[in-house]
Parts: structure tokens; sequence; C-alpha cells
């Protein structure tokens, strides 16, 4: 059943795909609202932790309170704002690539045999990669079809996927 559920969800993979390459500026508006939703929750949750661990320790409540400040500001700023959901996206990739570029050269030039000089090439490979896909990320409508060619690609991924059957105890 494991593998029909893969399947299932390859193809809603794909579907969203598709429906976020199709509409993508409403995809992207929506996706803004998710995160920063999910950033206000956050926000929120860090406050009640304030309030939870003043008595224990004063610093981590106080970090708590500042974390929970940033956090509820950022998440106002990111509910509805397409260009501030790009640029956030934009900048994850970039600071992805570049860190990916920085542990690829040195992993080229420390490594030992020649894994290791395949994997530092890799690591340069997708920095660059990650670094250009950062430059079209600024545009929202980049930014969708970066997400739906994601979402289609995982969704044929999910067809190939090990069906994740549940290995038979060996006491029976």
């Amino acid at each position: 059943m494991a593998a029909g559920k893969n399947v299932l969800l390859g193809i809603l993979a794909i579907l969203l795909g598709l429906m976020v390459i199709a509409f993508p500026l409403i995809s992207t508006f929506t996706l803004s609202v998710l995160a920063g939703l999910g950033v206000l929750f956050l926000g929120i949750w860090f406050l009640v932790q304030t309030f939870a661990t003043w008595e224990d320790s004063m610093a981590a409540s106080i970090a708590y309170l500042i974390l929970g400040i940033i956090a509820i500001v950022a998440g106002i700023g990111l509910v509805g704002n397409i260009l501030a959901f790009s640029f956030l996206a934009s900048f994850i990739l970039y600071m992805a690539g570049f860190f990916l570029l920085i542990s690829g050269v040195l992993t080229l030039f420390t490594g030992d045999g020649g894994a290791a000089k395949g994997v530092g090439g890799l690591g340069i490979i997708l920095g660059i990669l990650y670094i250009i896909l950062g430059s079209y990320a600024w545009n929202p409508i980049y930014l969708a079809m970066l997400i739906g060619i994601w979402l289609i690609i995982s969704g044929i991924f999910q067809f190939f996927a090990p069906s994740g059957e549940p290995v038979a105890d060996a006491a029976e």
C-alpha cells in the first residue's frame, strides 16, 4: 500500500507544481502568507517561553523575549509581502550557495583521495548553482517557477521511492 501512497504523493506534488507555475503570483502570495504566519506563531511561542522560563533563568527569558519580538515583527512584515518573501528566499539561496562553494573548495584542496575531490567539485558546482538560483529568486515569478519545478521533480522522484514497507520482526 505504501507504493500507492508514494504514487499519490507524486501525483499531488506534480499537480501542485503545475499550479504554482500556472499561477505564480497567487502562489508566491500564498507562500508568503503561510511563511509569515509561521514566523508570527513562532514569535508568540517565544513570548510564551519568556514567561515560562523567567523563574529558572532570567537570561534565557530575555533571549526569548528578544527573539519573540524580532519574530513577530518579521512575521508581520512577511505576511502577504511577496517582495519580502522573495528577498528571504533569495538570501537563503545565496547563503547556502556561498557555504557550499566555500566547503567545496576546502574539501577539494584538503580531501584525501578521488572521492573527496569529487565531493569538493560537486560542492563547488552546487554552490555556483545555488548562487545563480538566488539571483533569480529575487523576482517572485521566477521564485514561483523554481518552487514549481522543485515540486514537479519531487513528485517524479516519489514514483521511484522505495515503498517503505515495515521490516518484519525477527522474533515472529
